[in-house]
């Protein structure tokens, strides 16, 4: 967001659900993290911090929570309180000319001197010195790339798309086995490339392909990784198929959707 902030008297609805939920029932969990964290926004590190937590505001994966006093100091400033009792604020912050509004200081509760400054709000977000996207890495999720000769066969309204015995199987924590094919072993006829970019922080920066099966077109049915991070470097150049959306045959077996 560009320029500078009107203040509103009233917080913004969606920070206020979370901070409602997070004052009344507490977040899920939080945990200290040993690892360095920073956060970019409009060209400088407004947050470097040792002191960070995982906050799991889910169940699904943390948000980083970092110590108000971690915050370059005159670029943030408060505004209306989210509850009664002044537990917790919406916050502003401004630096030479950007400007954002979602950012949540906790002055008192189970969250007290911390602030929250959203994921996507900020330019990049640094564990030590790697850049993590999209959100937090959980430190309960573990991948596992493994190889497997057993036959992958990927099929849409009758029609094979994709047939390998050569497949790397991905292993997610919390997910369902995801099977990634060789390019080679996939009938481009039916594929055209999709605008779609998604960025997972275990696994890099996805691209997609569309597939079109007697004139119909399915979006985004298949992913890959042209450059994916080092712990999922196994799966570089694969493509992977929603198992949700596609009929995946194991060993002539057809996997449950």
């Amino acid at each position: 967001m560009a320029g500078s902030i009107t203040k509103s008297p009233v917080p913004d609805p969606g920070l206020q659900t979370l901070a409602s939920t997070l004052i009344n029932s507490g977040p899920h969990k939080v945990e200290s993290t040993p690892r360095r964290v920073r956060a970019l926004f409009g060209g400088k590190f407004i947050v470097d911090t040792i002191s960070a937590k995982h906050v799991w505001e889910h169940k699904y994966f943390p948000h980083f929570w970092v110590p108000i006093t971690s915050v370059v100091p005159g670029i943030l400033s408060k505004g209306a309180a989210f509850d009664k009792d002044e537990t917790a604020f919406q916050g502003f912050v401004n630096v030479e000319g950007r400007s954002t509004d979602r950012v949540m200081v906790f002055e008192k509760g189970p969250l007290e001197g911390l602030v929250r400054f959203e994921f996507k709000a900020m330019d990049a977000w640094f564990e030590e010195d790697t850049q993590i996207y999209d959100h937090p890495k959980s430190p309960y999720t573990r991948i596992d790339i493994l190889s497997s000769s057993r036959q992958i066969t990927i099929k849409l309204s009758g029609h094979t798309i994709a047939s390998s015995t050569s497949s790397m199987f991905l292993f997610e924590t919390g997910l369902r086995l995801r099977y990634y094919l060789p390019k080679t072993s996939v009938n481009f006829q039916y594929l055209t490339p999709s605008s779609t970019t998604t960025k997972c922080p275990y696994k890099g920066l996805a691209q997609y392909y569309n597939v079109t099966v007697e004139g119909k077109e399915y979006k985004d049915v298949i992913w890959w990784y042209e450059y994916p991070t080092m712990e999922s470097a196994g799966i570089q150049g694969l493509v992977c198929f929603y198992n949700e959306k596609v009929d995946v045959f194991v060993d002539g077996v057809l996997e449950e959707k």
